[in-house]
């Protein structure tokens, strides 16, 4: 697949998981690249020139939406992000908060000290890279407002608390699909119920983009999709109202 506008070879280092972003065993980093593309391409789908509210609702560690938080500060105006997962969601505050300069200077911070301590280059050049995010941020638009909740992602009311407040309209996501591990939650539906729920909380013109492990995107029935694949990810754009629709036709 081509990239339609993440086109160039960008080093995005300072974003590796585990380096100023907070990782965990068992936790895989989204391809940075990837995201950027699949954010572009939604927020394309969904139209108008005003900022994006984005929303992560399957966000474990919080590093997809962080990142794309950072890359793409200029075009957004929050970011949500919530998880059925608690642990999880422990670490996706904590990345959620280099989204802010507070955030950001108490990682550089943490680990300015722990290179002083341990005497090991990698610290210091953690904390380095934290202070050009930092740097990033400002020139792209400062402090990016955010939330992070505990929601099911079938469940449409915990979907609405989540996101009270903000109205976010373009999700991004990376979801266990035949992976390891296996959907949490109060309905085994998968996809078709995953996007059904969250048809009901985001608004007509709103665009959901799924990320799955595997060469092809399981087809939905019912809903149109525009579905691209990069490497071993496979990708499925999805307007809010042709979800409507369908679940209308149903």
């Amino acid at each position: 697949m081509a990239y339609r506008y993440a086109t160039e070879r960008v080093d995005h280092s300072d974003l590796a998981s585990g380096f100023v972003l907070r990782s965990a065993p068992g936790f895989t980093a989204f391809p940075v690249r990837l995201a950027s593309e699949t954010f572009q391409r939604a927020l394309t789908l969904r139209g108008g020139d005003e900022p994006a509210v984005l929303w992560d609702p399957c966000c474990g560690k919080g590093y997809l939406s962080t990142v794309v938080g950072l890359v793409h500060r200029d075009r957004i105006a929050a970011v949500v992000a919530s998880d059925i997962d608690d642990a999880s969601l422990e670490i996706a505050r904590a990345n959620l908060a280099l989204l802010t300069a507070r955030g950001l200077a108490d990682r550089a911070a943490e680990q300015a000290g722990k290179a002083a301590r341990f005497g090991k280059p990698g610290y210091t050049e953690a904390a380095a890279a934290a202070e050009r995010l930092a740097a990033r941020l400002a020139a792209d638009g400062g402090d990016l407002p955010h939330t992070v909740h505990h929601a099911d992602v079938f469940d449409p009311s915990a979907l609405e608390r989540a996101a009270a407040g903000f109205a976010p309209d373009i999700v991004v996501t990376d979801v266990p699909y035949g992976e390891r591990v296996q959907w949490q939650g109060a309905s085994d539906t998968g996809l078709p119920g995953m996007l059904t729920s969250l048809a009901r909380v985001l608004p007509e013109r709103g665009v959901i983009a799924i990320g799955i492990r595997g060469r092809k995107f399981p087809p939905v029935p019912g809903v149109a999709s525009r579905k691209f694949r990069v490497g071993t990810r496979s990708m499925g754009l999805f307007r809010v109202a042709d979800v409507r629709a369908a679940a209308s036709d149903a």
